[in-house]
Parts: C-alpha cells; structure tokens; sequence
C-alpha cells in the first residue's frame, strides 16, 4: 500500500469534524488496505506502533524531529525552527518547508506504508550509545523521500502529536462499519477490544472472519485486560439506593497501585493500571505469587502496597513510589518491601470468570489466595446497612486505607467500563470537597523569588473522554517539596512544547506548554466557577468552566496511571452538582 494513499485520507479526516464522516472515511482506508498490512495502519493511526503494554514509545524529542526535518529540507534550523513557531505545528511545518526544496529530490523512491511503519519502529527501538544519530538518519531518509503532504503526517507521527481527532472508539465503529456490516455491530468489536487491547489485532481479527473472528478473541494469560473502573457516590446510603436496597460487599480501598497479574506456571507478568509492564518494578511480588497463588494460571487483580515488616503497618502511596525505579531494585525492596490485597480473579485455570457475578468471582479468590503477612484477599463484608459500611469504612481508615469500594455482588467483570457496579466512598466525601483528583500537567510558569530559575506553578488540565480532549482545571503552587520543584522539571522535559499541544484546550497561556502525560494528586477546598478554565465550559452555566479553590499538590505522582485515566470532566461535574445539592 502506498504512504500517499493513507497521506490522503489523513488529510480528509483532518478536514472532517463529523463522527459518522469520520467513520466512513476511515472505514474505507481500512478496507483498501492488504491483509498484512491492516494491524500497522490501525497502529499508525492510532499514532503508536503497537499496542501500549508492549511499551514501544513512538515520540521523538521536538528537537531531534526539528533537526532530522533540517537535513531533509537543507534548510538551516534557525529557519525550520521559525517556521514551526510561525504555524504551532510540526506537520505543516514539514510540508511547507518540503514544497520549496530542489525539484531533483522530488523524482526520489516512493514511500509505502510498510518502509514508513518499518522505519519508524526501527527509530523506536534505537537505545544506547550513537542511538541519537541513527534515528536522526533513519528520519531524515524516509522525509528524503516523502511528498510535502506525506511529510506533513510522518513528522505528527513521530512527535506523538497524529491530530486526526481519531479516538480509539472511532477505530472500533471504522472496524464495525467496513467488516461487520455497520455500526451496529460495534458492542462485539469494542468488547474484543477490552478482553485483547490490541486494536490492529481485533481490527484484523474482523477483517479476516467477520463476526466470528470477533467473538474468537478472548482473555489470554500475557494480554492485559483493561480494567473496570469505578463510579463515586458521597455516603453508604446513597450507595445502597443506588443499588436498589440490597446488600452490597465492600472492600478495603488501599493507598497502593493496582496490578493486574497474570501467572502461566512459573512465569509472572506484572501490569500496571496503564497496561504497561513493570514486573521488574516488584519482583518480590511476583515471587508472592508464585509462592501462595494456588492457582497455575489465572489473571488476577490486586493493589500492591509498601509495608513495614516490623509492624505488619500499611505504609503511604508516596513511599511505595520509591519502588518505580530502573536501577537499585535489589535494595528498594529491602527498604521498601510491599504486600499484594488481592480483590479479583478474572481467569483460573482455562476458565474465564468475567461473567460470574462478583460473589462467584470473591469466592475463587478466597480459594486460590493464601493468608499471609505479605498476601491476602481483601479485606471484605457483605450488608445493606447504612450504618454497618460505615463502621467497616472507619476501620479501613484506621488500617492506612482511603476508603472503601463498594461493589454489586451480582455484576460480572466489564472490562473497560465505569459504572455503578462498583463505587469509591472516601471519608472525605462526608464534608466540603477535600477528595482527591487525579489532574493532569499540561503546562508552567516560571517562579519567582525562592522559586526563581524554576516553575512556581503548573496549569493542570482534566479529561473530556467525549471530546478526547483536556480541559485546563486549575493552577497549582502549594505543597511542592523543595524535592518536588527540582524533580518536576526532569519529569515534564521529554513532554516539553513550544506552542500548545493538540487536543489541549486552555485560554490560561502558560510560560512553558507540555504535552500531557504526568498526572499528580489534588486536594482543594471545593469546586467553583470560573470564567476562565475550560473544563466543562458551558455545562453548568453559559460562559463558565469548572475550576478548584485553593487547590494543594498532595505529593502524589500518579505515574500508575495514563493522562486518559485521570479525573474526567463527567466525574468533575457530578462532584460539582453533589456539591451543590449539599449546599443547598
């Protein structure tokens, strides 16, 4: 298949803001692609190379993009830099710059999207000594022989930044429409896509069988499942109207990172809630498994959590953190040894357990888990009584946890989805707004005084999953450590723009963008309107956004999960509107 052909299409979908445009367009570029080629294209238009918990990172740094596009064009960096700034985008940069070079370049060997696919995972998985040249080389061949517009889309690709206003969910209706039929088949290939986050698998899956290839994927020990999440209410009684009466377990709701396990014998993969892999993050966990998991092959959840060895006492989010690092395990596990709760079985055996009710699911765990100091089911209780969750609530807190989670015991396992088949309740929500909120750094501002030569603050941004957009939500100074103001900065460069990344949307300007990625924990004192945040502008009153008071970094980076699974503007809203009726 050749590159310009998908070039092509890019640039109507580009042009296009209509969902069922949009589908349609894209459903067509799947259908002109050969079979052997249809997983790299879903993957390229996702703007990746494979699925996420295979950890290939596309993004090249700004720079060396900015470099590679100079040598390509023969056009001096000063110049390219300009003409970058001038448009706020790589991509147009690209094609402007490629229109006015020599015509002799222009007869150069065409491209097809398996070099460019090729090429751009060899740029990808360059490491080590001389790694910055050899992609510097590779990208400049490939410009060397891309039109303007091809060049426009190769240079978004690799600096992460695709725009096509393509989301995930948009691929599954494409995939519906040109293999299955239409539309309406999409709840088949979405839940493939949550058992088997693959979507060049699934998508190829359908191509090749129809319905049936679909309904074939299944879960498979070494493939994460996207995990299901959980609403919030504000007290048990709301808890147990919402779920018409009845009795409901709760659980334990640990300061930890949740881990979604998969054992095959021996061998012990670790997942994050991001679906990446960080086995080598908690090797004693994994050996926790192997050691008192009855079970030979199953996927199980569990929250892992540091813990002191002397007193058996659950130790912070914040010190399990120091266990997220590449060098000095060995001796981070001596300093901070952790304990896994385990609180769900997806897979025993050849068995799929997904869709047994919780209850069914509680007791396989119960069976496959042994109690001891490091490991153990958590901590649970089945009642309908208001007064009883909050008792076992006060308990849980009392033992180092934030709450519970409250779970309805005849729901299966849906994986991907929020609902109220599970529901958070924190102490915090009993008061004015001090839960927490998981926001996302979408950009800084130079500090001032004992700040000065540093960021002061940070303008936060928070989900539009409708929109696939963020939202600025606030800017935050207060509860940085004098270790946190010097970390942050070597956190954020890699993520560093000079204009305002696609799919951010702030009327703040701050002195420094960044594409987001970091996600830190805030605590404020409630929600308030704002004229200018963006986050659910237009929602609650014409005109207005959402934005926090006096809001407090917690310490808390929460490298366990991605941008996309920070708190959403649907969940900012409902706490608004709870907020509002207590107030009232």
């Amino acid at each position: 298949m050749d590159y310009s052909e998908v070039a092509a299409k890019y640039a109507e979908l580009e042009a296009i803001s209509g969902r069922n445009e949009l589908t349609r367009i894209l459903a067509d570029l799947l259908k002109s692609a050969p079979s052997a080629e249809l997983a790299p294209l879903v993957y390229m238009t996702q703007g990746k190379l494979r699925p996420d918990y295979e950890g290939v990172e596309l993004g090249l740094a700004e720079k060396l993009a900015l470099r590679a596009l100079a040598t390509a064009s023969g056009i001096s960096q000063d110049r390219v830099y300009s003409v970058y700034v001038k448009h706020g985008d790589i991509g147009t940069a690209a094609e402007e710059l490629l229109k006015n070079r020599s015509q002799g370049t222009l007869f150069s060997e065409g491209l097809t999207l398996n070099r460019v696919y090729e090429t751009l995972l060899r740029i990808a998985r360059q490491s080590g000594s001389g790694s910055v040249e050899a992609k510097l080389r590779e990208l400049a061949s490939l410009l060397n022989d891309a039109t303007p517009l091809e060049a426009k889309y190769i240079m978004r690709t690799v600096t992460g930044e695709l725009r096509l206003g393509v989301a995930d969910y948009t691929v599954l209706d494409a995939a519906a429409t040109a293999f299955l039929g239409g539309k309406e088949s999409r709840p088949g290939v979405e839940r493939a896509y949550n058992v088997h986050p693959d979507l060049g698998f699934v998508v190829s899956s359908a191509a090749s069988k129809g319905t049936a290839g679909v309904e074939e994927v299944k879960l498979e020990v070494g493939v994460p499942i996207r995990p299901m999440l959980a609403e919030r209410l504000n007290s048990p009684q709301a808890i147990i109207e919402k779920m018409g009466g009845k009795a409901v377990a709760a659980e334990y709701k640990l300061d930890g990172e949740r881990l979604q396990i998969h054992r095959n014998g021996d061998d012990v993969k670790l997942f994050s809630r991001r679906l990446e892999v960080i086995t080598s993050h908690y090797p004693d966990a994994a050996d926790l498994v192997r050691e008192h998991v009855s079970a030979r092959k199953a996927i199980l959840e569990a929250e892992v959590v540091a813990i002191n060895e002397d007193t058996g006492e659950y130790l912070p989010f914040q010190e399990l953190m120091h266990r997220r690092r590449k060098h000095g395990i060995q001796q981070a596990m001596e300093d901070y040894p952790v304990a896994l709760n385990f609180f769900d079985i997806l897979l025993a055996g050849g068995s799929d357990l997904t869709a047994k009710p919780y209850a069914f699911r509680r007791k396989r765990l119960q069976q496959a888990v042994e109690q001891t100091p490091r490991t153990r089911a958590v901590p649970s209780i089945s009642s309908s009584d208001p007064a009883e969750l909050e008792k076992f609530m006060e308990d849980a807190i009392t033992d180092g946890c934030e709450g519970l989670v409250v779970k309805d015991p005849g729901s299966p396992y849906r994986a991907g989805a929020r609902e109220f088949a599970w529901i958070k309740l924190k102490r915090e929500y009993r008061s004015e707004l001090t839960d927490t909120l998981d926001l996302v750094v979408i950009g800084a501002f130079h500090g001032k005084g004992r700040r000065a030569g540093a960021f002061g603050t940070y303008l936060l941004g928070t989900y539009d999953g409708k929109r696939d957009v963020f939202t600025s939500v606030a800017k935050v100074g207060t509860g940085f450590s004098d270790e946190n103001l010097a970390k942050f900065p070597r956190l954020l460069e890699p993520y560093e723009s000079h204009v305002r990344p696609p799919g951010v949307e702030s009327n703040m300007v701050p002195d420094v963008w960044f594409r987001p990625h970091l996600v830190i924990e805030i605590i404020a004192a409630e929600l308030t309107l704002s004229p200018i945040h963006t986050a659910a502008m237009g929602r609650i009153r014409p005109g207005a956004g959402v934005s926090l008071r006096f809001p407090k970094f917690t310490g808390k980076v929460r490298d366990d999960k991605r941008p996309e699974d920070a708190t959403t503007v649907e969940e900012i809203v409902g706490m608004y509107q709870r907020q509002v009726k207590r107030v009232e």
